[in-house]
């Protein structure tokens, strides 16, 4: 900016070019001709300013030092000689000087700016972070949630109580001071808590755990203090702090003990907690999907007074969040979202948001302009059993043993009673596995029982033992077949009580080492129980691999014959195999209602219960 003024000084200070400019030897030449009538000679540069007899001016430029015969020829004409030596003014003697000074203070300026910018930083540390969203802008609302509608119902009092605290203090009644939104990632629970703040149409302070953790002490506490405060100033508003695990685990717990930026954050926390008034209107919600590991204190009556669970959506949630997913794409009409719903157990919301997105996907790179249901078949697929790799070289014996070990399976699924239906087959490597098996149950389960367990194993095992049966020998292609089923087996014992031998005995399974659970306490059973807990799994990993390769010498033949297709046609459907079952001589068991082994009508199927993920087996 400097620069640029002085460039400007300079040239208004320059003389104008109005007058003709001529040579010196023509200037000479008018002079001896007696034509000039005024001569002006500017000492220092040798610009020589003249005006002829009539009235019009010249310009030139000559000699600093005149010649003696241009003297003679200047004083011996008519003409009004002056010589002129100007003196310069103010700006242009001190402005050479004054613009490197101008440019150093500018200099240490903007270093004083920067700094007092840093200072400020330093000095805002403590300040919240939390995004603060107008009560004139709510943005979502309860019917933009799909489903839920339990969830809805018992945090629709939160909405009620900030709109009308009056009903509430009339009766004497005193709403939660804390909800805690407890549920699997991706069910949408950061989604209704927006929702909540809209529904209210009160301020809603939005902040995640991490965001109070800095590397300074004592920054967390008080961060959580100015998030307090920013609230209490709105009067009625909404704090809602996401992934509040981070910030509210156990006190004391871990290997290296507490954690002090942490603890002291959580102390804080819990003390402005406590320092609310029922009258305040202010509520805080919290999400996180581990609530096993936040403080006790934290979840104690009159802090987060309540939990609601946001679980996996059912089948008609699962409905309603694929319509609202499907606004805006361009659905053709064979498209049933009801189908959809129907096989896409254990599904979040965002997996359904997913499952849409990758649909339109696949209809755009077979060059539809609608996605149709097949493109949803594609994209399940894909999702579950992982992406296809057609490309992947198998020798013939490797594509006999994978057709052999699916069918192994498939077989296993569909005879079976209490397992869960057939809903294809294949030989196609997909993700990590070499061949895919996928069962789709018919209704969801909340309950599992001994028998429905038991399928499960021999299900399981059915791929390794139709290897053995019909080539002799075993594969490292049931690895993942056999970490499934001993891991179903030991949650039997010692979870469930499914031993006859240890009784109605059980021992928790998950043993967190981050929250120091193992490391200050003995094991709660003996060294021979632990035995007996060994030999019980193995015995019911043995019974149920029995009963497995009796059940595929019982349908040898038509093993064979789902072999023979899947090596065909490399994958087929659930009805198919049941047909090549019934082809055989020996259809599928009977899974009426009526059949004594049938599984009962209110025995609801839950795919996301720790029965292990036999969609994709190896």
């Amino acid at each position: 900016m400097g620069l640029m003024t002085s460039v400007l000084l300079f040239s208004s200070m320059m003389p104008s070019e109005t007058s003709e400019s001529v040579s010196y030897d023509q200037f000479l030449d008018d002079m001896a001709a007696g034509a000039v009538t005024e001569v002006l000679i500017d000492n220092q540069t040798g610009r020589i300013d003249f005006v002829h007899t009539d009235g019009t001016g010249f310009t030139t430029t000559g000699p600093l030092e005149l010649s003696a015969d241009d003297r003679t020829l200047l004083a011996e004409s008519d003409a009004a000689v002056e010589f002129n030596t100007p003196q310069p003014g103010i700006l242009q003697t001190w402005l050479p000087l004054l613009l490197p000074v101008g440019l150093i203070i500018l200099f240490f300026w903007w270093i004083s700016r920067r700094a007092q910018g840093q200072m400020g930083s330093m000095m805002s540390i403590g300040r919240s972070r939390a995004k603060t969203y107008s009560s004139e802008r709510p943005g979502t609302t309860f019917d933009d949630v799909a489903g839920y509608s339990g969830v809805k119902q018992e945090i629709r009092e939160v909405v009620d109580f900030l709109k009308a605290p009056e009903r509430f203090a009339e009766i004497g009644a005193r709403v939660p001071k804390g909800i805690l939104l407890v549920g699997p990632p991706g069910t949408g629970k950061t989604l209704i808590a927006r929702a909540v703040a809209g529904e209210a149409g009160v301020p809603f302070l939005s902040v995640t755990g991490s965001d109070f953790m800095e590397m300074f002490v004592g920054v967390g506490a008080s961060r959580v203090r100015d998030l307090f405060e920013s609230a209490r100033k709105m009067g009625k508003a909404i704090i809602f702090i996401d992934e509040i695990d981070s910030v509210g685990r156990k006190r004391g717990a871990g290997l290296g003990g507490g954690h002090d930026e942490r603890e002291q954050t959580l102390n804080q926390m819990l003390s402005e907690m406590d320092g609310f008034e029922s009258s305040e209107g202010i509520v805080m919600l919290a999400a996180t999907n581990r609530p096993d590991i936040l403080d006790p204190a934290l979840l104690r009556p009159g802090r987060f007074d309540r939990q609601v669970i946001v679980p996996l959506p059912e089948l008609e949630d699962r409905r309603e969040i694929l319509t609202v997913h499907v606004k805006g794409k361009r659905m053709a009409d064979d498209v049933d979202l009801s189908l959809v719903a129907r096989g896409t157990p254990g599904m979040s919301g965002a997996d359904l948001s997913n499952l849409v997105n990758e649909a339109a996907l696949v209809a755009v790179r077979e060059g539809e302009d609608t996605v149709h249901a097949e493109h949803f078949e594609v994209a399940r697929d894909r999702i579950l059993m992982g992406q296809k790799r057609e490309s992947m070289a198998l020798t013939d014996a490797e594509k006999e043993a994978i057709a052999y070990h699916e069918a192994g399976h498939a077989l296993c699924a569909t005879v079976l009673p209490t397992a869960d239906p057939l809903h294809k087959v294949t030989i196609i490597p997909s993700g990590m596995a070499l061949g895919v098996t996928m069962q789709l149950p018919e209704e969801e389960r909340h309950l599992y029982r001994q028998d429905y367990l038991e399928d499960t194993l021999v299900v399981r095992m059915g791929g390794r033992i139709a290897e053995q049966m019909v080539f002799g020998v075993f594969s490292t292609g049931a690895s993942n077949d056999l970490v499934g089923a001993t891991e179903l087996a030991r949650k039997m014992v010692r979870e469930w009580g499914m031993s006859e031998r240890l009784g109605p005995m059980a021992w928790d399974g998950q043993n967190h080492v981050f929250l120091g659970s193992d490391l200050m306490t003995s094991r709660d059973y003996s060294d021979e129980t632990a035995r007996v807990i060994d030999e019980e799994v193995q015995r019911i990993l043995s019974d149920q691999e029995a009963r497995c390769r009796d059940l595929l010498a019982e349908h040898r033949y038509a093993l064979d014959l789902i072999a023979r297709a899947l090596l065909e046609h490399e994958t087929i459907d659930g009805a198919e195999v049941a047909r090549l079952v019934a082809l055989a001589g020996s259809g599928p068991i009977d899974r009426s209602p009526d059949h004594e082994d049938a599984v009962p009508e209110d025995a609801d199927r839950n795919p996301s219960a720790p029965v292990g993920d036999h969609s994709a087996v190896d």
